[in-house]
């Protein structure tokens, strides 16, 4: 027994070295004959000391683990062996991983200063401990939330680089320190101080969109965006071709604030919207008693109140044949002269025009003067339904989540894979505006979840959306039925003519004729 006494001993610097932290050996009672460090030392302070779990597993008879009452966090075991017992701990490691984190935690303001965003240390759920912002105060909304991208650099034991959840443009970085806890942190602070910037800037400007907030990168969009900054370099007329809900007036907006105008007005009328006996009023504006009705003093219309700047005239297939003609005498004139006076005022304005019609067919059909076509559409851009720029809607949608969690104050991450599945696959009658519509309506009933899953979406988008037609009919015969409907719908449009069904689907015609044979569509 006394070789066993001796050898024990003689381990013990052996074992605190092994788990970083302190080894004892006791008697059956749990008094402690000696304790050593994970450097070899003996720690005299505790000789003579008794230890409960010790004692315990001598009387069990059984190895027993347990948290040290030496620091936080730190566990220990205790192995009977003879007369003796053999304890074991890791308190010198989580007393050193303790420090490091409270050293972390305490030195959060300066990284989160020169980070120029927020500083965070989070537990090894990636559930966030501390957080502080750039300007040294503690950021308690989010205290105890867990993060993923925290979360998913804890699993991996590897930093996690990605996107901010909050801010669009800023970046964030999770790196564990070990198993048990990790830091962070974003320049969303810094990233916030530019878009305050610009927005002090947009205060000069009439509008509020500029074309960083158009967000796609397919070759639509691009081809688009490329059209609108060179209109934006002139003084011509623009007109923008699109369903409800692309963004005509976004377009119309970032043309102006990034011309020569944008510190001028930015007026915009819906032609669809004004009853017709105030048409003219609205437009050319009216002098006192011009009237009955009239307001005292007179009020200058549209042409006039956009005068330097820009007058953006929406759904214009949508204006009288009548008022057409004086609009255009308008323009190329470029005075005005308001109801009622005799005086005309000179003008310096652009206009950009929208429609979600054909005016080609319209002007064809004898419903929009020719002319008035023509000095309106010198530029024209073309902007594509959501549909048929599907790679775009991810990036739409996490553009949306950041955006609502700063409305809502809620922090989801993200949309789970078979509900973007489904938007994806969504035909999307009302565009982006009905998407950002979906999404909205998402976070008024997440509660506190963190990712968008299909329960979360409208129910139409839902049973629009049947997994089961995929499995009856396979990939490519919906691809062929898809086709089938654009290709009608483009023969409809350029009511049925072939050579330009054929340019409006960028094919040529010989193409269109073989696919109009493949998929049995009749020619009228």
């Amino acid at each position: 027994m006394e070789k066993i006494f001796y050898t024990l001993l003689g381990s013990l610097p052996i074992i605190a070295r092994v788990t970083a932290g302190y080894a004892a050996l006791t008697n059956r009672d749990g008094k402690r004959i000696k304790t050593v460090d994970s450097i070899g030392n003996e720690v005299i302070e505790l000789k003579g000391v008794y230890y409960d779990l010790a004692k315990e597993a001598a009387q069990k008879e059984e190895t027993v683990h347990g948290m040290s009452q030496l620091e936080l966090g730190a566990e220990t075991w205790c192995v009977p062996i003879g007369d003796y017992v053999l304890c074991c701990s890791n308190v010198e490691r989580v007393s050193y991983s303790n420090a490091l984190k409270q050293s972390l935690i305490d030195a959060l303001p300066f990284i989160a200063r020169v980070a120029g965003g927020e500083a965070v240390v989070f537990d090894s759920e990636g559930k966030r401990l501390a957080s502080i912002n750039s300007n040294g105060e503690m950021n308690a909304k989010f205290l105890g939330a867990i993060s993923k991208d925290a979360n998913e650099a804890m699993k991996k034991q590897k930093p996690v680089i990605g996107e901010s959840n909050y801010i669009s443009g800023a970046s964030a970085v999770r790196i564990p320190m070990g198993k048990d806890f990790g830091f962070g942190f974003n320049n969303e602070d810094q990233i916030q101080k530019n878009n305050s910037l610009m927005n002090e800037m947009k205060k000069y400007q009439n509008v509020k969109y500029n074309f960083s907030d158009i967000i796609g990168k397919t070759k639509e969009i691009d081809r688009a965006k490329e059209v609108a900054n060179i209109a934006a370099q002139s003084n011509s007329n623009v007109l923008i071709f699109g369903e409800t809900g692309t963004g005509k007036e976004v377009f119309a907006q970032s043309i102006h604030n990034a011309s020569n105008r944008f510190n001028k007005p930015f007026v915009a009328i819906n032609c669809a919207a004004i009853p017709q006996n105030l048409m003219e009023s609205s437009f050319f504006g009216y002098e006192d008693g011009a009237f009955t009705g009239a307001k005292k003093g007179g009020a200058p219309g549209v042409f006039e109140q956009a005068n330097g700047g820009t007058l953006f005239l929406d759904e214009i297939s949508e204006m009288h044949l009548d008022l057409q003609s004086k609009i255009l005498r308008v323009l190329q004139e470029r005075e005005v002269r308001r109801i009622g006076s005799q005086k005309e005022i000179l003008l310096d304005i652009r206009v950009i025009s929208a429609s979600n019609k054909d005016l080609d067919k319209l002007v064809k059909e004898e419903k929009f003067r020719q002319d008035l076509f023509y000095r309106l559409n010198v530029l024209d851009i073309n902007l594509p339904s959501l549909r048929y720029i599907r790679d775009d809607i991810p990036l739409l949608v996490n553009h949306a989540i950041r955006n609502m969690n700063i409305t809502f104050g809620k922090f989801v991450e993200g949309i789970d894979e078979e509900a973007l599945n489904i938007l994806i696959n969504y035909n999307w009658p009302g565009n982006v505006r009905e998407l950002m519509n979906c999404i909205e309506k998402a976070f008024n009933i997440i509660g506190n979840g963190r990712i968008i899953k299909v329960e979360h979406l409208p129910r139409n988008i839902k049973e629009n959306f049947n997994i089961t037609d995929l499995n009856e009919n396979g990939l490519d015969e919906m691809l062929q039925k898809y086709e089938k409907e654009i290709i009608e719908k483009a023969l409809s449009i350029n009511d049925g003519i072939k050579s330009k069904t054929a340019d409006y689907l960028k094919i040529s015609t010989t193409t269109l004729w073989r696919k109009m044979n493949q998929l049995n569509i009749e020619s009228e």
